[in-house]
């Protein structure tokens, strides 16, 4: 215990060490601005501006994705005004001290007035100025170039990535962490290339203040020692301005290797390599590139006049380099030659694993070979971004997420069909051909048209498969003409809508009980396990999404189950109870806000027939199943053509019977209660089940 709290304070002290980090680095510029500092104070500063911008020049050089030093922009800021701080401090000395001698500001000026310019100030000035051009012109202009575009490239990527992403988070490919994940690095990458672009501003600045400082510090320098410190001209020509020259030098360096890095960092490619494994393995891997640069190098090097030794000596290191790479690629191949032929080692066959054991998805898409465009999406396949939107309104709808769809591509099916399995089971297949439209024939069309002949697979409705030339006329004429993708989108939904109770599986139903938990802890707590265990909710669910119920009102749904607390109810009979409290909203679903409801019923003698059939608990003779079946369907067409919805209201006893007997082959036909129906609406029953002629 006594080391894990030593530890944590560490750890504690760390960070904080950490937070101060940026507002000593302020202070310490905001001082240098301010207060004279001493020569030696000056040659620790300066020294440290060198060796931060050899590490930051370092850094970018090592990482192999621009994010991986994203505080670079932080650092291009900071590092600009630490050394325009420094140009303020030492410009202090040097005119305030200069007449002292050369070392009157620091040894560092001094060192790089004299040593590196020779003590001519000439010099100096033309190196300075070359510096500056270098760092102005060249690594700076083009470093922000590449920062602008790239920012504006970067921007007009994001949808397009964002689209990917959520293309491989619906395909089953990653997961929702892996997803966010990525939307995070995508968006960062943005706002990275965003702030080099402006960060390369300031280094430009940087440069053009240099070149004013300079210019202040040697008129400055000669007025002052020629006026305060009655030294002659020359004198204080080549005392201020090698200080000034040094000054400007000891800056502009530093400045420029942080140019470099600027430009280092904007202009890598993103790859699992950095700068130096880049130039390394893309520059020196062609052996016929080696040999034709020594052979022009050695061309060179025999032209009278030139330093034929040292062009002789490159073209026999290139030329050896070239030979070496080129043995070494052959020995490569002849080894993979032999590894090939050589004939395949004999042993036995590893035992059987878990690892061999695939479980099947929930739901499947299988695409032939001319299908895969429209789920690529880098051939811009539109059909994961349906696939989404499906399952994104069936979660409004119905009132849980679907499964992800897990789409591949099926070689042993014809090159434009798919099919659609749940479970590993097909339950939905259909031929499409991308480069067409599809006109489907809601049954009021005026004219004919020319295509493939086949049926919408959604619906059974007659349809054609027309040329894009033809989508306006096949519109004019009364057809509904849809894409490709759209065709196996409201396939899919059709599908998720027919087979939802299949779908919710327990793992979905626990995720809606701790949704609900989320907001209403204490009536969750209250129904489960006390009413209900998740297995009985989950049967109970099913029921109601077998019978196209919505069961987005989980609230309604766990009130009612809170009364049998302490009852062994059966499902049905909960079941029931819940489609009462759901009452309104089934009866909005089918009839939106009509007051009178238009719907079909039994004969009351048929209706009294099959209660006493049902409290006998005996099965209905088959000739009375036949006709009633037949008459149900009849009315259906009836109801159809009058534009009602197919809605039969029965007894609250015979509702659950009457379901499940015609709706297996009736499968759009709703069965409703009276008990369902809410006081406000009142039925009138336009068709007669069982009435004789």
């Amino acid at each position: 215990m006594k080391l894990s709290y030593q530890a944590l304070a560490g750890s504690l002290t760390t960070a904080r060490l950490q937070v101060l980090v940026g507002p000593v680095l302020i202070l310490m510029i905001l001082a240098m601005m301010v207060l004279p500092l001493p020569p030696f104070a000056l040659d620790f500063l300066f020294t440290f501006n060198i060796a931060l911008s050899l590490m930051v020049l370092l850094v970018s050089m090592f990482t192999e994705k621009p994010l991986e030093f994203a505080a670079f922009p932080a650092v291009l800021l900071f590092t600009t005004l630490l050394r325009l701080s420094l140009n303020v401090a030492s410009t202090r000395v040097v005119l305030m001290e200069g007449h002292n001698g050369g070392d009157a500001a620091g040894k560092v000026i001094e060192a790089f007035g004299e040593f590196l310019v020779g003590g001519n100030f000439a010099v100096g000035l033309v190196v300075f100025a070359i510096l500056v051009i270098i760092n102005f012109m060249v690594i700076t202009k083009g470093a922000g170039r590449i920062a602008e575009v790239g920012a504006r490239f970067t921007l007009d990527a994001m949808p397009g990535k964002q689209m990917a992403i959520d293309a491989d988070l619906n395909a089953g490919l990653i997961g929702e962490e892996e997803a966010r994940r990525r939307r995070q690095e995508v968006a960062q990458e943005a706002e990275f290339y965003g702030s080099m672009d402006g960060a390369s501003k300031f280094v430009r600045g940087d440069a053009v203040a240099g070149i004013v400082i300079m210019v202040v510090n040697i008129i400055g320098g000669l007025l002052i020692g020629v006026m305060q410190h009655n030294m002659s001209a020359g004198d204080a020509a080549h005392t201020y301005v090698l200080l000034t020259i040094g000054d400007g030098l000891v800056a502009q360096i530093p400045a420029l290797i942080i140019s470099t890095a600027a430009g280092v960092t904007v202009s890598r490619v993103n790859t699992e390599q950095d700068v130096g494994q880049q130039l390394i393995k893309q520059l020196f891997i062609s052996p016929k590139v080696l040999y034709l640069a020594a052979g022009v190098i050695g061309l060179l090097g025999l032209v009278p006049g030139m330093p034929n030794f040292i062009f002789l000596l490159f073209t026999a290191m290139l030329g050896g380099f070239a030979w070496y790479l080129q043995q070494k690629q052959q020995q490569q191949q002849a080894a993979a030659s032999a590894t090939e032929a050589a004939p395949a080692p004999t042993f036995s066959s590893p035992e059987a694993s878990w690892q061999d054991v695939q479980l099947v998805d929930t739901l499947g898409m299988e695409v032939g070979h001319r299908l895969i465009a429209l789920v690529d999406d880098n051939q811009q396949g539109e059909l994961l971004g349906r696939i989404k939107s499906v399952r994104k309104k069936f979660a409004q709808e119905v009132g849980f997420l679907p499964p992800v769809v897990h789409i591949r591509d099926n070689l042993e099916l014809k090159p434009n069909t798919y099919t659609i399995t749940l479970k590993g089971g097909e339950i939905g297949r259909a031929e499409i051909y991308p480069d067409r439209w599809l006109a489907i024939n809601p049954g009021q069309v005026t004219g004919a048209i020319e295509g493939i002949e086949t049926t919408d697979p959604a619906f059974g409705l007659p349809a054609h498969w027309i040329q894009a030339d033809q989508r306006e006329h096949a519109q004019i004429f009364g057809y509904t003409v849809v894409d490709a993708s759209t065709v196996v989108a409201t396939h899919l939904n059709h599908l998720l809508q027919r087979y939802s109770a299949d779908l919710l599986g327990r793992q979905e139903v626990q995720q809606l009980v701790d949704k609900l938990g989320e907001e209403n802890k204490a009536l969750v707590d209250d129904v489960i396990p006390k009413c209900v265990t998740v297995t009985t909710l989950q049967r109970v669910l099913q029921y109601l999404l077998e019978e196209d119920v919505s069961i987005r009102d989980l609230r309604s749904i766990f009130d009612t189950l809170a009364e049998f607390e302490g009852q062994q109810s059966d499902v049905h009979e909960l079941t029931a109870r819940v489609r009462i409290a759901l009452g309104r909203n089934i009866t909005q679903k089918w009839f939106g806000g009509e007051r009178n409801l238009q719907v079909m019923g039994l004969d009351m003698q048929l209706e009294t027939m099959l209660s006493q059939a049902l409290q006998q608990n005996s099965s209905i003779e088959p000739s009375l199943a036949m006709t009633l079946q037949q008459q149900t369907e009849q009315a259906m067409h009836k109801a159809e053509a009058m534009g009602l919805p197919p809605v039969l209201v029965v007894a609250p006893n015979l509702r659950p019977l009457l379901s499940h007997f015609l709706r297996r082959q009736l499968r759009d036909l709703v069965v409703l209660s009276q008990a369902e129906i809410p006081d406000d609406r009142s039925i009138q029953v336009v068709t007669v089940i069982g009435e004789r002629a």
